[in-house]
């Protein structure tokens, strides 16, 4: 009998981090756990000021590893970062993260109160269309009857605003700041508290902080109508603003967002990259601005690229969602306030729209 790495992770939960007296795994200290051909070994990953207080649970960890059947070699390697953003400082030898390693969601992510599930909308590179296809889902999202939320993460551009057709001053009720509505969604971003136009000049820190409020301060559902779904608009990249929202909102997937040239699919990777390394699930992936259609004819004409966010979506191993073609009723939508599929819904974009919705919900609510 050899031990799994489901056994091996029952084993380390039950030495307590002195910390935060949860077990290793649930505390999110377990990095690159490895049990394979009578070796066991992880990566303990700790602040560096803390090192002295896990040479113990080192210690512990390795005779909770050595105690598995078919285990011979045990190996965990305390890391240490000096400071935020500094280089990594391991004591000890290297070991290589295991491909089957699974990762633990950030032990300090949440869901918002009153909110059941959150889908993140997100792109490697700004200008693919990531708000367009956010606004839309939440748009379709409420036409199949769901209550629905859209928060605009992007707060040095946010767009919310404009695409949805809404403006006003949010008001606190209590110690909540109350979302406005547009379309049968409830609509928060920082756009509503900036003025049109306005340079959003601010550090990470600051902008991250801003993200914290409006996902925790804000009364996106209550206990008798909680909310059924909450789409958050990320912003291009993967820096401040899109780690603090996995390290602090519970997602239950992210939507990728491309367009066929292989430059957009480049920064995708980018971002798929940073989603499996915090342990988000890739829900699928959408291709916008597939192809034109000839007005004459009808045929396709692949402007970007042909194929790319197909053999993109394969590459990952997640569903393509759709191919939104580029249509004047998209255009149209965002800049007017009403999304295309209410301003065109026997559009085929809206058709991909809706149908990229109905298959999102039925994989995050079953």
């Amino acid at each position: 009998m050899t031990a799994t790495l489901d056994d091996a992770r029952t084993a380390l939960d039950q030495i307590v981090d002195p910390a935060s007296g949860q077990g290793l795994v649930t505390a999110g200290l377990v990095q690159g756990l490895v049990v394979r051909n009578g070796r066991a070994g992880f990566v303990l990953e700790v602040p560096a000021r803390q090192v002295g207080r896990y040479i113990p649970v080192r210690e512990l960890a390795e005779q909770a590893l050595a105690a598995l059947p078919g285990v011979e070699t045990t190996q965990v390697v305390l890391t240490s970062e000096a400071a935020e953003g500094a280089t990594r400082v391991r004591k000890g030898a290297s070991i290589k993260e295991d491909p089957q390693a699974r990762i633990v969601p950030p032990p300090g992510a949440e869901k918002p109160a009153h909110v059941r599930h959150v889908i993140a909308v997100a792109s490697g590179k700004g200008g693919v269309g990531k708000s367009t296809v956010s606004t839309n889902l939440a748009v379709a999202f409420a036409k199949m009857g769901l209550r629905v939320g859209l928060l605009d993460a992007d707060i040095y551009g946010p767009s919310a605003p404009k695409m949805m057709g809404v403006d006003g001053d949010p008001l606190f009720e209590g110690e909540k700041l109350q979302p406005l509505e547009a379309h049968g969604v409830k609509v928060m971003s920082i756009g509503f508290i900036v003025d049109e136009g306005k340079a959003m000049i601010w550090r990470g820190p600051m902008a991250s902080s801003a993200v914290r409020q409006m996902i925790h301060d804000v009364a996106w559902g209550s206990e008798d109508q909680p909310l059924d779904v909450l789409v958050v608009d990320l912003p291009p990249g993967t820096g401040d603003v899109q780690l603090t929202l996995v390290q602090k909102l519970r997602i239950d997937g992210v939507v990728l967002v491309t367009t066929p040239q292989e430059i957009a699919l480049i920064d995708a990777r980018r971002a798929a990259v940073m989603f499996e390394k915090t342990a988000t699930p890739i829900l699928g992936l959408i291709e916008n601005m597939a192809f034109f259609a000839d007005p004459s004819t009808g045929a396709p004409i692949p402007i970007f690229g042909e194929g790319g966010g197909v053999a993109e979506a394969e590459r990952l191993g997640v569903p393509l969602l759709g191919q939104i073609p580029i249509e004047i009723a998209v255009r149209l939508g965002g800049d007017q306030g009403v999304p295309a599929v209410i301003g065109e819904p026997k559009g085929q974009a809206a058709e991909v729209f809706v149908s990229a919705a109905q298959t999102l919900w039925k994989t995050i609510s079953h």
